[in-house]
């Protein structure tokens, strides 16, 4: 049964609006590798965690202070439940999981199966029961315990569910290294061993696929080593085995940079770390980042890893608004089943490509009068940001100089702007951005509107990538991975402004499919000048942006339809898949 399947693993996973299961945008571009992978009828079946209580509710006050509210929402209308029970040991306790399943349709029919692993059961004490309950929730322990049921309860799960042949293991982020440490004892035991042999190591390599997706030191999970053998005190044996088989560079790599080694009862040396992304590049035989900017850094942070490139992508027909599925089911009618097709986009006439954008815009501004109370105007320029809230993405960059932005406004024909984006709960810079943002949407007062919606989720994504004007982008390189935000902005016709970092560097071609924030950095990790990209900023507003929206509308509509044929074609799942398929799935 499920000869060959590809095993996809992420801690969160985005399918739909009333599905709390995600939080920004790895889910996002699981949920979307996902519907192109059924697309493409490529066998695959995805394992995620069960986040009953989900992620978190966004509240915003007049002061832009962000508070947290849980989520309930009724998993069966989703999922089904399936027969399958397994169990991993934390602390010595047995810790019963079941899983539930949601099923996938491609454009032609074919399903594949994404599996929520919940240990919310009968049996398990009141504590373990709220082990899969939230999303990104609680401490190290907690969080150790979360990637203990993905990583080793999802093989164990697959197995149970009958997928006794896995052609990869693809690992979607590090949080799902421990299930190297199940295979690694699969083939020990397979091979009539209890020990784990080199063979083992180099076996379980080829099985697996890792996808980092963060240069960010916070995005790579470390776990200090007494909490891992406290947690795993029944694997020991299994970190003793690496030392074994790995170099002493390599494991101690693993290990977090410490060299020491284990002492004779098996016990770490004091101040060890457990870092995950590190166990599932020494494990894994195909490694990428997610742009060629992104490979590049990480080839330099990883040194010595060959680390290759794929380059991230959005589902085109989840993110392209209504108005434009209608004009491309007319003109590229085959496009959902070829996104490359929407290179023939630039034959769509610009009054039809003008008239959808504002059926998009139209869409958007009533849901801003509905749920923020505000009335803005369509036929003003409208920048739109929405990211996860933190502070190397710099939303607030837009504001370096209030005076200037609303001369700039006054003289070129106007400007308004709408924000959204969730800060982590536990941080507190990201949550200080946000009221930046807020109070200077105030001192800008109605020269320059400013709206900051609050519970950014996937309906509000597809309204504000379909229906501002052009997409705005701030990061501080190089820490952008990918970025898939100005990708579904760009399939709907909306170009971007952005820095050249991540997804950008590729999609941009001045004045063609958008236009750039300050120059492509030289050095890999160029020091940060916001006063310099703020300048940048303002001068391609005032002097290419807004002449060009407001005084020559025809060739403001061709950069639409560029975004479209050049980006949309291209920057898509469906190509991101295909490669994926070629360079490490069956290769």
């Amino acid at each position: 049964m499920n000869l060959g399947a590809i095993a996809y693993f992420s801690m969160e996973i985005a399918l739909e609006d009333g599905m709390p299961t995600y939080s920004g945008g790895l889910g996002v571009l699981a949920g979307d590798t996902i519907r192109s992978a059924a697309d493409l009828s490529v066998p695959l079946a995805a394992v995620t965690l069960l986040h009953r209580k989900g992620y978190f509710r966004q509240r915003l006050d007049a002061q832009g202070r962000q508070t947290e509210e849980r989520v309930d929402w009724v998993l069966e209308d989703f999922l089904e439940e399936t027969p399958a029970t397994v169990s991993v040991l934390i602390e010595g306790r047995q810790v019963r999981l079941r899983a539930w399943k949601y099923r996938v349709t491609g454009v032609s029919g074919y399903q594949v199966p994404v599996y929520f692993l919940d240990a919310d059961l009968p049996g398990n004490s009141a504590a373990d029961r709220t082990l899969t309950h939230f999303l990104y929730g609680g401490d190290q322990y907690y969080r150790l315990c979360q990637e203990v049921i993905l990583g080793i309860g999802g093989v164990r799960m697959l197995r149970a569910l009958g997928y006794r042949s896995v052609r990869r293991f693809h690992l979607n982020e590090g949080h799902a290294s421990l299930l190297t440490l199940e295979l690694l004892e699969e083939a020990a035991q397979a091979a009539g061993r209890s020990r784990v042999s080199r063979e083992d190591i180099q076996k379980v390599r080829a099985q697996c696929v890792f996808t980092t997706h963060t240069p960010v030191p916070a995005g790579h999970d470390q776990f200090p080593l007494d909490l891992v053998t406290r947690v795993l005190a029944h694997r020991a044996e299994d970190f003793i085995d690496l030392q074994d088989v790995f170099c002493v560079d390599v494991f101690s790599r693993v290990m977090g940079g410490a060299r020491g080694s284990f002492d004779l009862e098996g016990s770490p040396p004091a101040g060890q770390l457990l870092n995950m992304t590190y166990l599932a590049l020494n494990l894994s035989s195909y490694v990428n980042g997610v742009a060629k900017k992104h490979g590049e850094v990480s080839r330099l942070r990883f040194a010595g890893d060959a680390v290759d490139a794929i380059t991230n992508g959005v589902h085109a027909a989840t993110w392209t608004s209504q108005p434009f599925q209608e004009l491309f089911d007319c003109y590229v009618p085959d496009w959902r089943q070829d996104n490359y097709a929407l290179r023939y986009a630039l034959s769509i006439s610009r009054d039809e490509v003008w008239e959808a954008h504002m059926r998009a815009k139209r869409s958007l501004l009533a849901y801003v009068h509905r749920e923020a109370g505000v009335e803005m105007d369509e036929d003003l320029l409208t920048l739109g940001f929405a990211r996860r809230a933190a502070a190397y993405k710099r939303a607030d960059l837009l504001f370096t100089d209030v005076t200037r932005l609303k001369s700039i406004a006054a003289r070129s024909g106007g400007l308004q702007v709408l924000y959204a984006g969730k800060a982590h709960p536990r941080d507190q810079g990201g949550k200080e951005v946000i009221q930046r943002v807020c109070r200077a949407g105030a001192a800008l007062g109605r020269e320059v509107q400013v709206v900051y919606l609050e519970d950014y989720d996937i309906e509000l994504g597809r309204l504000m990538t379909s229906g501002v004007d052009v997409w705005l982008n701030t990061p501080q390189p190089p820490n952008e991975a990918s970025g898939t935000s100005g990708m579904k902005a760009a399939l709907n016709g909306v170009p971007s402004l952005s820095i050249l970092d991540g997804w950008w560097i590729e999609g941009h071609i001045p004045g063609i499919t958008g236009w750039a924030i300050g120059r492509k950095p030289r050095s890999p990790r160029p020091a940060p000048d916001g006063a310099q990209d703020a300048a940048s900023l303002y001068r391609g507003l005032e002097e290419v942006i807004l002449p060009l929206f407001y005084q020559d509308r025809p060739g403001f509509i061709d950069v639409m339809r560029h975004a479209i044929a050049l980006n949309g074609s291209f920057f898509n799942t469906q190509r991101m898949v295909s490669q994926y398929v070629v360079k490490a799935y069956f290769k």
